[in-house]
């Protein structure tokens, strides 16, 4: 197969790999969470805990993770995160008290984590010039996957049943992503990948002499502004998974209709993830970020005071492409600012902020003030407004490592 043929094939395949977790993180627990709470008898802020624990195991794995996948390799690590994957949904079929959902959770976004940064680090080895175009591609596939499966699985639930529902599901995420990591590593040498960016892998190994340490990025004020922003603009992001069903059924629609507004959100958290990161390649990474940031603030501000479905979609649609942004633009971003050689390290440190911090502050502290305001939309949607502006303001500071001549 030609280089040019098995780089397509490469970003194709990382993008299959993700796309089960992103259904299963981003979808799963917005469509379940009415189920789950009247089987098992708990709150929102219990329900939502589920992120939390998705979150608070990537804040723990992520950074490892990234350590392994250079002793390990790519494609044992995607196949680890397949096999994890849908053996945790077997698992899941038979859940019937609280903790083991939380167990769910945590295997799952620590499976995530053997995906996603394996994914990353072999699409941008194969399209050097094109980083955020190409982790835009599989972030798209990562964040629409919810979208295309949240009707699905509500789909699923009333015609086969929860248990059904749940091995079918596994079986098809265990499958399909074992197949799709043997086609996900990376080439050697860019400059080796079939002429795939021309010139552009000539400085791979220039690009491999300058990359810093993660002792050395962990001494830059662009790390931390990077690690603060993930905390922030991903507790506002993540929060929507949960909060967007739960505002719907306050306005009085039903399920099937609150949905729609998830569904809103999770189409343009996967497409901002394509549309931000090619833009990112044209117009700059920081930049793209701040603004979406912005409006993202502005939609959870406006949120509280509008009663249409369509208004709630839209402004839901706002902050779910601003979401994506997040995850599209961050990832080239990181590589601009600390480089190839450890990106797959320093990047997931970042993650350490999305883990232990927007996890708390986001899905879990809204679900707590809504038990504790009677359902009260507007100061939960207040603060994570002010979280996004904060975020547009933080971002503009990364500073990207000037380019060799």
């Amino acid at each position: 197969m030609k280089g040019k043929s098995k780089a397509i094939l490469a970003v194709v395949c990382c993008s299959i790999a993700t796309f089960w977790y992103g259904a299963f993180i981003f979808g799963f627990p917005g469509v379940m969470s009415n189920d789950w709470q009247a089987k098992m008898g708990v709150g929102r802020g219990e329900i939502g805990n589920i992120l939390f624990f998705v979150l608070a195991s990537v804040g723990i794995l992520m950074f490892f993770v990234g350590k392994w996948q250079e002793r390990v390799g790519i494609t044992r690590m995607m196949t680890i995160g397949a096999a994890v994957c849908g053996v945790n949904l077997l698992f899941m079929a038979y859940a019937s008290q609280l903790w083991m959902l939380y167990v769910w959770a945590f295997v799952m976004g620590g499976g995530s984590c053997f995906v996603y940064i394996p994914a990353l680090t072999s699409v941008q080895r194969w399209f050097p010039t094109r980083r955020g175009l190409v982790c835009g591609i599989v972030n798209f596939t990562f964040g629409f996957s919810a979208a295309v499966m949240s009707p699905v699985f509500r789909y699923l639930l009333d015609a086969v049943g929860y248990v059904s529902m749940n091995l079918l599901l596994g079986l098809v995420a265990l499958v399909s992503g074992i197949v799709a990591a043997q086609f996900a590593e990376p080439p050697v040498n860019p400059a080796g990948a079939g002429n795939v960016q021309g010139a552009a892998g000539a400085g791979f190994a220039d690009d491999l002499e300058r990359s810093l340490t993660v002792r050395e990025a962990l001494r830059t004020a662009s790390f931390w502004l990077l690690w603060t922003t993930w905390a922030l603009q991903g507790a506002a992001g993540i929060a929507m998974v949960v909060l967007s069903p739960a505002y719907g059924l306050s306005k009085g629609f039903g399920l099937d209709t609150a949905v729609a507004i998830l569904m809103g959100f999770n189409a343009t958290n996967g497409i901002g993830r394509l549309l931000t990161g090619y833009i990112s390649d044209l117009f700059g990474r920081t930049s793209t970020m701040s603004a979406t940031f912005f409006a993202a603030g502005l939609s959870y501000l406006v949120l509280p005071h509008v009663g249409g479905l369509s208004a709630m979609i839209a402004l839901a649609a706002i902050i779910g492409f601003a979401f994506g942004a997040l995850f599209g633009v961050s990832a080239p971003l990181a590589m601009d600012c600390f480089g190839i050689r450890h990106f797959g390290a320093i990047f997931g440190l970042t993650f350490t902020a999305y883990g232990f911090v927007a996890g708390p502050i986001g899905p879990s502290l809204s679900g707590y003030l809504l038990d504790a305001t009677n359902g009260d939309f507007f100061v939960v949607f207040t603060y994570l407004g002010v979280f996004c502006l904060i975020s547009s303001v933080l971002i503009r500071f990364v500073a990207p490592r000037p380019t060799s001549d």
